[in-house]
């Protein structure tokens, strides 16, 4: 009896600039524990629950993206860890990575809830996570964060170390914030054996306060870094937009995203699902697509699939971040927590 041939893989994402689209962010919640003053004001208005995407969607939603060629995938928010019983889409996503579907399941987090879920994650697969950090004083983080608790997200760190994940320490640039402490910062990131990537702040979404008082040049801080240390380049590469160097003094790297002063999207693999379903095929940009209908009108995926290529199909070339010092409005309305970081 002659077997019928296995059916063909589905055919990559590639974008109409040739790019493969192998990385993709989802945001579990828009909803955070902090407030930091860059991301969103103090009294934000949340998603009522009933427009978020269940558990159960997020997942099948994701093992659509790995069949179309994802293979890194990294869990953000808002906080993420905040979302309920979200191990349960972690331990998951955790068994396409043993299995061999996906390279890595990476998340984003504030940290704060890190000291509670650090072992259950390295438990579920995950081995790398990025902490944001953007200060080690305690009345600064206070300032920055308005709601958060320093010596809480160091515990979690801690945690996430001894629990076996590789941390990374994301902090953005805030000029007349923390601009004198960032060398201090990498000294202590390099010396838990942990990498630092360094961002731009960008104009997302409106805020309490002017982005123009907040913006650092990351070329003005690296200027000022190798005057200190020994920098030289790297090919190291994470799969996101950061370039790094090695710090010869301190034996560690640090990266720089700068969405600002460089645009980073010749080499961009990256879309971003929102938590209500929204598929942004660029962060800078407006233009996205309505996953949730499709996912939701059939438990077959056909739809589901045709709607991310067709989105892909007009993924553009590039952002067009600019800070409008003029007006003072954001390049893009939404905020990042909407987004996903």
């Amino acid at each position: 009896m002659t077997q019928s041939p296995a059916p063909l893989a589905p055919s990559p994402l590639v974008d109409p600039f040739q790019r493969a689209i192998s990385y993709l962010r989802v945001s579990v919640t828009d909803r955070c524990d902090f407030r930091c003053v860059y991301c969103m004001s103090e009294h934000m208005t949340f998603l009522p629950k009933r427009d978020l995407l269940s558990l159960e969607e997020l997942d099948r939603l994701c093992g659509a993206f790995i069949r179309l060629g994802v293979r890194k995938l990294r869990l953000t928010g808002g906080e993420p860890l905040v979302r309920r019983d979200l191990m349960t889409l972690i331990r998951s996503l955790g068994q396409r990575v043993s299995s061999g579907e996906l390279e890595e399941l990476t998340l984003t987090t504030n940290g704060s809830q890190l000291a509670r879920f650090a072992p259950e994650l390295a438990d579920a697969g995950v081995r790398r996570i990025n902490v944001s950090l953007d200060t080690l004083d305690p009345a600064a983080f206070k300032t920055i964060t308005r709601w958060g608790d320093l010596a809480q997200v160091l515990k979690g760190i801690d945690a996430a170390i001894a629990a076996g994940i590789h941390v990374k320490i994301n902090t953005v640039a805030l000029r007349g914030v923390n601009e004198d402490e960032i060398a201090s910062i990498a000294e202590w990131a390099h010396g838990k054996g942990m990498d630092l990537s360094l961002i731009e702040t960008m104009p997302l979404g409106e805020i309490d306060g002017d982005r123009t008082d907040q913006y650092l040049p990351l070329s003005l801080v690296r200027a000022r870094l190798a005057q200190r240390w020994t920098l030289t380049d790297i090919p190291y590469r994470t799969g996101g937009p950061a370039r790094y160097v090695s710090v010869g003094e301190t034996g560690g790297r640090i990266g720089f995203i700068t969405p600002m002063t460089h645009n980073f999207c010749e080499s961009c693999n990256r879309v971003r699902v929102t938590c209500t379903g929204t598929l942004y095929m660029c962060l800078g940009q407006e233009d996205a697509a309505d996953l949730r209908a499709p996912l939701r009108a059939s438990m077959d995926d056909g739809r589901l699939e045709t709607a991310i290529r067709d989105a892909i199909a007009r993924k553009p070339k590039g952002h067009d971040f600019v800070i409008d010092r003029r007006n003072a409005r954001p390049a893009v309305g939404r905020h990042m927590s909407t987004t996903g970081g």
